[in-house]
C-alpha cells in the first residue's frame, strides 16, 4: 500500500483506493505495534485472515487470525514497531502468509509452501551475515538517528549508543531536547561510534545537522529505508544490500 521512498510512513494516510484495496483483500498483512494503524483499523472491520507481524513477536496468539481483531489492540509495551528489520519474525511471516494463501487457494498450496521456504532460506542465508558482523564485531557501538534496525542490529551484536531521547524525538517527530542532541553531536563528533545508521526516510534539520557532524568527523554513514529502495523489488537483495553496507562501514574503521 505504502511504496514511497521518500516519506514517512508513521504518517502516511490510505487513500479511498487504498481503503478500497485493503477492503477487497482476502489476506491482510499487518506490521501492527500501531506502526501502520490504518492496516490495524482495516483489519478490525474486515472478515479477512489477518498476519499481524508485531503480534508474532510479542508471542500474541492472535498474530494470525480470522474474524478476531482484539489483537490488534497492542499495549504501549515499549518494543520497537519497526519488525520487518527482525529477521527472524519475518521469516514467521512468510510461512504464516503461505498458509493462509493455502487455505484460500488449496490447489497451489505445495506452490505458496515452496516459495515460502525458498524465502526463509534466504533469510537464513541474510542471518548468516549478521553472525559473521557478530563474530567480527560484538559489542561494537553504533549509533541511529531513529530506532529503526534495532532488531538487526541486536542480532548482528552491535550496539546502539545513541541517546534514546534523541531518537525517540526523532521517531515522534519532534525535535530532541537540546541535552540529548549534544550528546548525540559528541559521541559523533568524537568518533565514539563507529557507523552512523541514518534513516533517509525520517530528516529533520537536526538529523541533517548529525549527518553532518558524522561525516565531518570520519564517521561512516549507512543509509537506511523503510520501504524498498527505488529499483529495488524484493525484501531479500533490500536487506543483503544494506546488510553488506553495514559490514563494511564496520570494516572500514570509525570508533576510537
Amino acid at each position: 500500500i505504502y511504496t514511497s521512498t521518500e516519506g514517512d510512513p508513521h504518517e502516511f494516510e490510505p487513500s479511498a483506493a487504498d481503503t478500497a484495496q485493503i477492503a477487497d483483500a482476502d489476506v491482510l498483512v499487518v506490521n501492527g505495534g500501531h506502526y501502520d494503524a490504518y492496516m490495524e483499523q482495516a483489519a478490525r472491520n474486515s472478515d479477512a485472515t489477518v498476519i499481524d507481524a508485531y503480534a508474532l513477536l510479542t508471542g500474541d496468539e492472535h498474530g494470525t487470525h480470522d474474524h478476531d481483531h482484539s489483537a490488534h489492540e497492542h499495549p504501549a509495551d515499549g518494543q520497537n514497531e519497526h519488525v520487518f528489520y527482525g529477521l527472524p519474525v519475518v521469516a514467521e511471516v512468510a510461512d504464516e502468509i503461505a498458509d493462509a494463501l493455502a487455505e484460500q487457494d488449496p490447489a497451489n498450496a505445495e506452490t505458496y509452501r515452496e516459495n515460502a521456504k525458498t524465502f526463509t532460506t534466504g533469510i537464513d542465508g541474510l542471518r548468516a551475515e549478521l553472525a559473521a558482523i557478530r563474530k567480527a564485531h560484538d559489542g561494537t557501538k553504533v549509533a541511529q538517528t531513529e530506532p529503526l534496525a534495532g532488531y538487526l542490529l541486536t542480532e548482528a551484536g552491535l550496539v546502539d549508543a545513541a541517546p534514546a531521547g534523541f531518537t525517540q524525538a526523532v521517531e515522534e517527530g519532534q525535535s530532541p531536547s537540546a541535552a540529548d542532541r549534544a550528546a548525540m553531536q559528541d559521541l559523533l563528533a568524537d568518533r565514539g561510534v563507529k557507523a552512523l545508521i541514518y534513516n533517509v526516510q525520517a530528516i529533520d534539520p537536526v538529523t541533517e545537522a548529525m549527518l553532518g557532524v558524522a561525516k565531518k568527523a570520519g564517521v561512516p554513514v549507512v543509509d537506511f529505508t523503510e520501504t524498498l529502495p527505488d529499483g529495488v523489488t524484493d525484501y531479500l537483495t533490500w536487506q543483503r544490500d544494506q546488510i553488506g553496507e553495514l559490514s563494511a562501514a564496520l570494516a572500514s574503521g570509525g570508533a576510537r
